[in-house]
């Protein structure tokens, strides 16, 4: 049960205690202000409106100066407000309904007889209701979730009311079909909205009826619509990416760019347009310019917040530009296959031909606690060692066992990490701004992070990838490191030198992050562009050397780094395509290996598994 001070309907309660006894008093400015936070509580309650009326024939005509609407006015005042002036000025009262709408959607501010009543419409003008209801349709989700509508479906209710008063106003019918689109009746939206263009056929009336169709899944005819409405505002370049967005959802992409480049010919900077064009070039062609060039256009006009959408929409659940991918490593292969099962044990053995990564090993051993393990050979060039002689070593090894080679990372910066810990991001730029929190995180402890991951808190859930908990870790701690010192200039910067030593480190997760952290870099900054883009070709052109002598399982990840870095050279983006769209001839179910490129004599597998 909750505690008194969390249920609304018990805040309420004592609030109208506290009224009632001021009421009693003759303290009728503190009855208002109890009686205000109780409807604020609980909207609906009867007892608060009772206890409302009781105020109003205490206060007689000076009621209403126990609830001004002046200045910054609290939900609660302009709530009650609304009910007292309900009666004679219904254009106010609705107008503070919508106020409160916005400012709290879920509560059931419109759960009141006199708004349910089906003869309110009929004392408005139909024009000046259809104001109002454009407006409500702002503060309405689309679609309204379930669990919020029951606290606004007396707004549908209304809309119903209002269109049996009034059936051949045809704004109020469109914009009654904007209410009844977001609460799902998409029926009522279509025949609404239908109506509305054939009474008066207009820019409104007819983009009403193409967002009706469109919810209904009706492209073609949303699509004729939009034009017909075009043909009222020829230069409505809103409705220009809108035609371009439904086209594009339904896999007609190249009419989809046809639309936008009207639009762009028109103004190529457009709010709208600019945005959804370089989603669309990229959904044509793959290149992650587009997204770039729209992350670049977000930072000189930070206040357009359909650019913004777009760019989270473009980079949601692609590796790396929104979400962290999975290992490719045999262990993880390995977990991933025993979860699936449910056949996961304590204790058990097992062997696999070749040494996997350190963070790969240190995800099976805290899987599978007791696993006695047995891994046959480390291949050259040894995983054990840098890539470069200056890189980092964040292991040492104990003949094949890996042990951290540095200190462990402190409580304040493990709690910091564990904050920010989630596998998915808005976009690249995105994921930059939430790690500046880890700005004052000191050096030694965000590495201490990438060596030394914490346990995944036993409150969160359960990944369908057991690794996953440690790469997020490392990614994170990685963008930390990004913001150390963030006043150096880069080429000399503590923070670059840190990221390049990780990346080519000894081999593991870790250089992943690294590298990821420079790509973001590079997001942000187009001053660091050129290099980005050289220190991501090394370091993909090393793994793919290696892999011509033994397995580097994370030659896909950085081919997959390498065509989400901006500015980065041809030769480098074709083979990294190269090694992604090869095919696996191994039939592991893994990333392909390029043939050519990437001459594996086996990748390494389990051999035995007995619990």
């Amino acid at each position: 049960m909750p505690h008194g001070e969390d249920d609304p309907k018990l805040v309420a309660e004592g609030e109208l205690a506290l009224a009632r006894m001021a009421l009693h008093s003759g303290a009728l400015t503190h009855a208002a202000r109890h009686i205000g936070s109780a409807l604020a509580a609980a909207p609906a309650l009867p007892e608060a409106h009772e206890t409302l009326a009781q105020l109003a024939a205490r206060a007689g005509d000076s009621v209403l100066e126990l609830f001004p609407i002046v200045g910054d006015v609290p939900v609660g005042t302009a709530v009650a407000h609304a009910h007292l002036v309900a009666a004679q000025r219904p254009t106010t009262a609705f107008d503070l309904l919508i106020d409160a709408t916005h400012a709290v959607p879920g509560a059931p501010w419109a759960a009141v007889a006199w708004l349910e009543d089906d003869e309110f419409p009929r004392r408005w003008n139909a024009d000046e209701l259809a104001a109002r209801f454009m407006r409500l349709s702002g503060a309405l989700p689309e679609p309204v979730d379930p669990g919020l509508r029951p606290a606004l479906e007396p707004y549908l209710r209304l809309a119903r009311h209002a269109v049996a008063a009034h059936p051949q106003a045809p704004l109020l019918l469109g914009a009654a079909s904007g209410i009844a689109r977001r609460f799902g009746c998409l029926g009522e939206a279509i025949d609404w909205a239908g109506r509305a263009a054939g009474h008066a056929p207009s820019l409104l009336t007819e983009m009403w009826l193409g967002y009706a169709l469109r919810a209904a899944g009706r492209v073609d005819e949303a699509v004729a619509a939009w034009q017909r409405a075009l043909r009222h505002d020829p230069q409505n370049l809103a409705l220009h990416t809108d035609l371009a967005e439904i086209l594009a959802r339904a896999g007609r992409l190249r009419e989809a760019l046809g639309w936008i480049d009207r639009a762009l010919t028109i103004n190529p900077v457009d709010e709208w347009a600019y945005p959804t064009g370089c989603v669309l070039r990229f959904l044509h062609d793959s290149d992650v310019a587009h997204l770039v060039a729209l992350s670049d256009h977000l930072r000189v006009h930070p206040g357009n917040q359909h650019g913004h959408t777009m760019l989270a929409r473009a980079c949601r659940q692609r590796r790396w530009l929104g979400r962290l991918p999975g290992g490719d490593d045999a262990v993880s292969d390995f977990l991933r296959q025993v979860l699936a099962s449910n056949t996961l044990a304590v204790g058990g053995t097992a062997a696999i031909t070749a040494l996997e990564v350190p963070s790969a090993m240190l995800t099976l051993e805290r899987t599978v606690p007791g696993l006695a393990l047995t891994v046959t050979q480390a291949p050259e060039p040894d995983i054990r060692k840098p890539r470069r002689p200056d890189g980092m070593r964040l292991w040492e090894y104990d003949g094949m066992v890996a042990r951290p080679a540095v200190a462990a990372p402190g409580a304040a910066a493990v709690d910091a990490v564990g904050a920010l810990a989630s596998a998915s991001w808005p976009h690249p730029v995105a994921a930059h701004d939430i790690a500046a929190r880890l700005a004052g995180t000191a050096l030694d402890d965000l590495l201490g992070l990438l060596a030394h991951p914490p346990i995944q808190p036993i409150d969160s859930p359960a990944p369908a990838d057991p690794g996953i908990w440690i790469r997020t870790v490392q990614v994170w701690a990685c963008l930390g490191i990004l913001h150390h010192a963030g006043d150096e200039a880069w080429p000399t910067s503590q923070r670059r030198r840190v990221l390049v030593e990780i990346a080519f480190g000894v081999e593991d997760w870790a250089a992943e992050a690294a590298l990821f952290a420079l790509v973001t870099a590079a997001w942000v900054d187009p001053s660091v562009r050129t290099d980005v883009a050289a220190l991501v070709g090394d370091r993909l052109g090393d793994a793919l050397a290696v892999s011509r002598r033994r397995a580097v399982s994370i030659a896909w990840s950085l081919a997959r780094l390498a065509l989400v870095t901006p500015e980065l050279d041809d030769a480098t983006l074709r083979s990294a395509r190269a090694l992604l769209d090869a095919p696996d001839p191994a039939g592991t179910g893994r990333p392909p290996a390029a043939s050519g490129l990437l001459r594996r004599v086996r990748l390494p597998r389990w051999l035995s598994w007995r619990r």
